[in-house]
């Protein structure tokens, strides 16, 4: 059942973009149901285990994203981005390498009540290696 328009449903995708470009984590929580699943490049998982790896990947590679393009239908939303970020610090086992990247990256959003309940991420991960150096 829809519970909400398709405008509605992308002005949540854009509160999630201003939220995740700012680092605003709490911001970010708040944007998504207590029962969210995040599906993404790394794994997936409930939102809690998942803030803390975006607050890893935001420190690490100055991560941000611009929407070029989002469709809704009801409660779901798919997003097209460019995502941009430099290596300022070493993320997981990669060094920092002081890098620049640009790529690709596309989402698809489920929501519930007015927040999101399911995210899942798609991204060129093998050019942002090659871009970084990595």
């Amino acid at each position: 059942m829809t519970t909400s328009t398709p405008d509605a449903a992308k002005a949540v995708v854009r509160a999630y973009v201003e939220a995740f470009n700012a680092g605003d984590f709490p911001r970010l929580r708040g944007l998504f149901t207590d029962d969210a699943v995040i599906w993404g490049v790394l794994g997936w998982g409930p939102i809690d285990e998942v803030v803390p790896i975006w607050r890893e990947l935001h420190e690490a590679l100055a991560l941000e994203l611009t929407v070029e393009a989002l469709a809704a239908d009801g409660d779901t939303v798919a997003a097209r981005y460019t995502e941009r970020g430099v290596s300022r610090a070493p993320f997981r086992d990669r060094p920092a390498t002081g890098r620049a990247y640009e790529l690709v990256a596309m989402e698809w959003f489920e929501l519930d009540g007015g927040k999101i309940r399911r995210r899942w991420g798609a991204r060129d991960a093998a050019s942002q290696a090659r871009q970084l150096g990595w």
